[in-house]
């Protein structure tokens, strides 16, 4: 049982591997650049909305500059009628469209509240949810305005009718994600699901490889060395190879995209190697399951939808099916993405997410034993050694 040598057979097998290495390395630094580019802005602007003034008043023209004065709206057509501006929409010129009714002007001046119809594309949410905001920003405003215009002329002062004008004051304060942007929200849990899944194909990748030529009736040292032996190095190797891609994501990644970080190094490694180990133990399960090693590849990918919506950050965790909700739970994926967010981007302390690092260690013990009987069944068949666990 040379430990050395079995450490530098495996070192070789791991980087003469063009695929691996490429998914490892190449995988890891391209995601950490390409997956946050589209999104630097953090969220949507000026998304175009057609508007139907059908009052065509003074005061309606004034709606229409403060609407299109908004950051988050910007007035590209106006239209003639609902239907024209529906059509716009519809094929996709404009990502949304406001309609000032008739008699706009004369229900302000009444003291009657006047309906402004507003809409936008809902198959995207951020885009919607923009120009909702937009629009509903300078209705409010230009109602506070003859509010406090109304209160004014019936003798009120003007600074008591202007912290009047409104029956609540409004003072959001964003929690656990500063920037209120879609990379805080979701690059982080993405981040630690690009490290699983590149993780799991490296290692079925060479497992599947080694499986393969198994079943070709080859050899190799992989069956010349206890199974537990060659878990135990393999685990290791892959081990050493992650700790530094971690340490990229969770500080130059998150730093120069100015991700929330408020993790202590000590809870981040203590999360990281449970959350690793079971990675690479279902790899090496995953790995001596297949025939042949690209459909580590194929296999994993297919997973990786399901498995971003069924961790709770994305779809609500209530709103997923129970039976789907317990499958995600196998998948160390999950722990590690409640456990990592808590941690890094809600300030958790480490006793608040001790359950899902003993849910990681659990899958450790698990998946190791599954792993080494597998590697032990190989050994049995092929019968180059006597199989010791």
């Amino acid at each position: 049982m040379n430990w050395r040598a079995l450490f530098k057979f495996e070192l070789n097998a791991v980087f003469t591997n063009p695929a691996l290495l490429f998914t490892v390395f190449g995988g890891v630094i391209i995601y950490s650049f390409l997956y946050p580019l589209p999104y630097t802005q953090q969220l949507p602007r000026e998304q175009t909305v057609a508007v139907v003034n059908l009052d065509n008043s003074q005061l309606s023209r004034e709606l229409e500059r403060m609407v299109d004065a908004t950051p988050q709206v910007k007035i590209a057509q106006h239209a003639y009628s609902i239907d024209q501006a529906k059509a716009l929409l519809i094929n996709g010129k404009v990502q949304g469209l406001l309609v000032i009714p008739d008699n706009f002007y004369r229900d302000l001046l009444l003291g009657k509240s006047p309906t402004l119809a507003y809409a936008g594309d809902a198959a995207y949410f951020l885009v919607y949810g923009t120009i909702v905001e937009g629009v509903a920003k300078a209705g409010g405003t230009l109602g506070a305005k003859a509010k406090v215009s109304r209160m004014v002329m019936s003798g009120d002062n003007i600074t008591l009718a202007s912290e009047q004008s409104s029956a609540m004051t409004l003072n959001m304060r964003p929690v656990f994600n500063p920037t209120m942007g879609y990379i805080n929200y979701v690059v982080p849990s993405v981040f630690v699901l690009i490290l699983h899944q590149t993780l799991l194909i490296a290692v079925a990748l060479l497992g599947g490889g080694q499986n393969e030529y198994r079943l070709q009736g080859l050899t190799g040292y992989w069956l010349r060395y206890p199974g537990w032996q060659v878990m135990v190095v393999r685990a290791a190797l892959f081990v050493l190879m992650y700790l530094p891609l971690v340490a990229y994501y969770f500080g130059y990644s998150f730093s120069s995209n100015q991700i929330n970080r408020q993790a202590s190094i000590s809870d981040l490694a203590a999360m990281t190697i449970p959350f690793l180990l079971a990675v690479i133990f279902l790899g090496i399960i995953i790995g001596q399951l297949i025939p042949r090693r690209e459909l580590a590849t194929l296999i994993v990918l297919l997973s990786s939808f399901p498995l971003i919506f069924s961790v709770g950050f994305i779809w609500p965790a209530s709103a997923i099916p129970a039976p789907i909700h317990a499958l995600a739970q196998l998948v160390p994926s999950t722990p590690a993405i409640n456990g990592f967010l808590r941690l890094n981007q809600m300030g958790a302390s480490f006793d608040q997410v001790i359950n899902w690092w003993g849910q990681l260690w659990l899958q450790v013990l698990l998946y190791g034993s599954i792993a080494a009987g597998l590697m032990c069944r190989a050994q049995r068949r092929s019968e180059p050694v006597r199989c010791r666990l």
